[in-house]
């Protein structure tokens, strides 16, 4: 039923639907265990033979409601949320890659991610290979390995705002027989699903625009469905041979097009445990009744705020896809028709403490580790979250060290503007 839906229904009506009697707001089940009456039941639970709830650390009645509302955005068959982005991003990997084996990403990714699969997954065993999504088909191709798993990008980088070319990458992955999984944090399943531009598997930074109010850190991963992991057995034994730690079942005979999510909760959740607290997933749920309503907001304060920073004199660059001379305009016209997010990358004229001296002259927007809330904020990632990577690496992740990250919230439009313009006037 949720499915025919529109988005700004299924934010507010989608994932919890109580009976006769039942609560009308989504309960909060702070609760680590469930009761059952008999042995048998619970066994049934353990075997995955029943669906039902007895530890929070598997499932949870509230955690569920949240994470089927985010795959009724995305349009996917299912979804699991986890303790952050960061744990969403490296279980959505994990769960087909092990040691020795390998992953392709854009290098226009969050700094985090970077260090995520640069870093900590060549400790585990698995190596990655970072391109630039602007390169051409032939040039991405080269960067595939017979044991390659998977091909990474953001729908928009974070902070650098490039656009990625979702069917030039799925087209990519396909070819190579894995999966694409794209990073959705900044448009929201509001202005793009890139499930329908060719997508496997969906990552969101629920802490962010889902979020939309700074209250709650989470993540979640959204299966569409769609790819079909037993055409590439050989890739992807975990899913398509007996798992012993788990009675010997094969995950795609077992559950068809949950396979994969079933596996990620099976496993990943079984053994790692990186799950949001029931009363966080409120909150996100408080968050995204409002999605479709804040994300238009945003979409139209960023764009007046950079059409105003890129006639400035004092501002040396923006790039912001709303604008029709950013590089990435015609790629936001295909995919971002309806707008793309709230923030905006730009540079000022000098050096670096060009910079600081500009974001310490603001007033009521917040220097803080945060983007994408209802209220403006604005960070310097070379000296904040991209602090420990050199010049010549920041350029490699498409982060120029005079870059700003402004995300623009929802307050009235000219308070925001007159703060930007007393800051630059102060440098």
């Amino acid at each position: 039923m949720t499915q025919k839906m529109k988005p700004a229904t299924l934010c507010v009506q989608a994932g919890w639907q109580p009976k006769n009697g039942e609560s009308r707001v989504l309960p909060i089940y702070q609760s680590t265990t469930f009761k059952y009456d008999n042995t048998e039941e619970m066994a049934d639970l353990f075997d995955l033979k029943k669906e039902g709830y007895f530890y929070t650390r598997l499932a949870n009645p509230t955690n569920d409601a949240v994470a089927q509302k985010i795959a009724a955005l995305e349009g996917g068959v299912g979804a699991v949320l986890t303790s952050s982005g960061q744990a969403a991003n490296f279980y959505a990997i994990f769960n087909i890659c092990e040691a020795g084996d390998h992953i392709v990403t854009s290098n226009e990714i969050y700094g985090g991610t970077y260090n995520l699969f640069g870093v900590t997954l060549k400790k585990l065993g698995i190596e990655c290979t970072f391109i630039s999504q602007e390169a051409s088909e032939e040039e991405i191709d080269k960067a595939f390995r017979p044991n390659t798993k998977a091909l990474f990008g953001e729908t928009i980088s974070n902070p650098g705002c490039q656009i990625l070319d979702i069917e030039k990458f799925a087209r990519i992955a396909h070819k190579h027989g894995v999966p694409l999984i794209v990073d959705n944090t900044f448009p929201t399943p509001i202005n793009c699903r890139p499930f329908e531009w060719g997508a496997d598997i969906v990552t969101h930074s629920t802490t962010k625009y889902m979020d939309g109010h700074a209250t709650q850190v989470g993540g979640v991963v959204v299966d569409s469905g769609n790819f079909d992991w037993d055409a590439h057995a050989d890739k992807f034994p975990g899913l398509t041979t007996p798992d012993e730690s788990y009675h010997g079942l094969t995950y795609t005979k077992a559950f068809g097009k949950m396979a994969y999510m079933t596996k990620l909760v099976a496993q990943l959740m079984r053994d790692l445990g990186s799950i949001p607290s029931p009363h966080n997933s409120f909150l996100l749920n408080l968050g995204l009744e409002t999605l479709h309503l804040r994300v238009p907001q945003h979409c139209r304060n960023a764009q007046r705020i950079a059409e105003f920073l890129e006639k400035d004199e004092r501002v040396a660059w923006v790039h912001y896809s709303g604008l029709p001379s950013d590089k990435n305009y015609s790629l936001a016209q295909k995919y971002l028709p309806n707008g793309s997010c709230g923030v905006i990358a730009f540079g000022l004229k000098g050096d670096r403490q060009t910079a600081v001296e500009f974001m310490d002259s603001l007033k009521m927007i917040a220097i803080v580790t945060h983007v994408a809330d209802a209220r403006t904020c604005v960070l310097h990632p070379a000296s904040h979250t991209h602090r420990q990577l050199s010049d010549e690496q920041l350029r490699e992740a498409g982060v120029a060290p005079d870059l700003i990250r402004l995300s623009v919230g929802i307050e009235d439009c000219d308070d925001i503007l007159a703060d930007i313009q007393q800051a630059l006037d102060k440098i």
